[in-house]
């Protein structure tokens, strides 16, 4: 477990986050508020070279760019890997997520996509959940590592303005009547896998 002793104290501790999305840069800069922590984003800090995620699973790709970060910057590094698995799928995209319609698709190529392949599927096997492994590495290495997920299913046609990724047709089973997409950052945060990692995660660094 990560040592942490500086989430209680004052000291200014500078965090690496190993991403170039604002969407999920915020959401952890909500989540995670230890006095004197600052999160920056990799694009931030100067040249942030494309780390090829090789990984099989969402902890393994996590943990890759985890350590390219660490290594690239110098400072304590939180990477996550995170994406939407549905059951008619096969769990499919998964790791796959963002680039589901192709390497460098948007976020609307690859709802369209998803929308495509569960065309033939009843609102009663569109059952999907996210989730989200995240991996904290200290400046000495010591890796922390948490998950979440958040249950769902996939709606027919997008639904709201916020969030990103494929948060417009996850309807949460928390949320009745509510795609992740229309709740704001709190509502999010309180639901969400990527909310879930960051709450396990916050527990483990202060108690470690």
């Amino acid at each position: 477990m990560s040592s942490s002793s500086e989430a209680h104290g004052t000291a200014r501790k500078r965090v690496v986050v190993a991403t170039k999305n604002p969407g999920k840069l915020a959401e952890i800069r909500a989540a995670l508020s230890f006095p004197g922590w600052e999160f920056v984003s990799s694009d931030e800090l100067g040249d942030w070279p494309e780390v090829e995620e090789t990984g099989e699973t969402f902890l393994e790709n996590a943990r890759i760019k985890a350590i390219a970060a660490q290594e690239r910057f110098g400072l304590s590094a939180l990477a996550d890997d995170s994406g939407l698995q549905v059951d008619a799928l096969d769990g499919a995209p998964g790791v796959y997520s963002s680039r589901f319609a192709g390497q460098d698709a948007t976020d609307a190529e690859n709802n369209t996509r998803l929308l495509d392949a569960l065309s033939e599927v009843p609102a009663k096997n569109r059952t999907a959940r996210f989730r989200c492994v995240m991996v904290f590495l200290d400046e000495d290495g010591t890796e922390t590592v948490a998950g979440g997920t958040c249950e769902g299913r996939i709606g027919f046609e997008a639904h709201g303005q916020g969030g990103f990724g494929y948060d417009p047709l996850m309807l949460p089973d928390a949320t009745p009547g509510l795609a992740m997409a229309e709740l704001d950052m709190d509502g999010k945060n309180a639901i969400s896998h990527r909310g879930a990692a960051l709450s396990a995660l916050h527990k483990a660094l202060e108690l470690g």
